[in-house]
């Protein structure tokens, strides 16, 4: 087995059936450190599935999962979590009566030693809050701490989501189609945001949208029926001629069709 890179994510011939249907069929990529690798495909490609089973949230029916050269395939979400790998959703994950501060204080009471101290307010903690705080103003919400969650945008919302994942210290994070759902400002905002947080971690980016993919990734992976059709540069996958029948329709020097 290559050798996986330091705060790296890695996968070697990794497979998940459900019942006799491979979802995932024998996929081998890396996720490095700085680096926004985004895996992209048609609907029912096995995209999400990838990226439950790299969260813990699904184990894999054969392979492995290599996270800073460490095998750590079929772990639990809650220890994935521990080890660094923090991951947003298709559908935002968030708590909507709390404020976007409390959500993300919670997020990041996870990384105490125990979170279970029920005598202690967690308001009290500097700590928490402070980690709290750094997460908020990385994903872009400085200011929007004291609001409840129900009372952002969309695309705030899907910020707090971010933030929480950044709340717990990962050095990986998983994010599964950011920007759904949103607008051209709130969109041009996460691209923005997925730029900044890939100087200090690796992230694995699902996505439908085409050109915020092109502007923001540095690896391309195109899955179709749960394999790996091509996987390379962004310029290699632009041209090629078996993505583009597959996948991605016709090219051009501007920008990308056939989503």
């Amino acid at each position: 087995m290559p050798e996986v890179s330091a705060g790296a994510l890695a996968t070697r011939g990794l497979t998940r059936y459900f019942g006799g249907l491979a979802a995932v069929r024998d996929v081998s990529l890396e996720c490095r450190a700085g680096e926004v690798h985004a895996v992209i495909g048609p609907n029912g490609a096995g995209k999400t599935t990838l990226i439950n089973i790299l969260s813990g949230d699904l184990a894999p029916s054969a392979g492995q999962v290599i996270l800073g050269g460490r095998d750590v395939t079929g772990l639990a979400p809650h220890r994935m979590s521990k080890l660094g790998v923090g991951r947003s959703y298709q559908k935002t994950n968030v708590f909507l009566p709390f404020t976007a501060f409390e959500n993300c204080r919670l997020a990041a009471q996870s990384r105490l030693p125990s979170s279970m101290r029920f005598f202690r307010p967690a308001v009290s903690n500097r700590e928490v809050n402070a980690a709290a705080e750094r997460a908020l103003a990385a994903a872009g919400l400085e200011g929007r701490g004291p609001v409840p969650v129900a009372a952002l945008s969309h695309g705030e919302q899907r910020q707090v989501e971010i933030a929480m994942a950044i709340a717990t210290a990962p050095s990986v994070l998983l994010l599964d189609e950011p920007l759904a759902g949103m607008g051209a400002e709130e969109s041009a905002c996460i691209v923005d945001l997925v730029k900044r947080l890939a100087a200090d971690h690796a992230i694995l980016l699902v996505e439908h949208d085409m050109d915020a993919v092109f502007a923001v990734a540095d690896v391309l992976t195109v899955m179709v029926n749960g394999a790996v059709l091509e996987s390379g540069a962004p310029a290699q996958i632009r041209a090629s001629r078996a993505v583009q029948e597959a996948y991605l329709g016709e090219f051009t020097d501007e920008g990308a069709s056939g989503t």
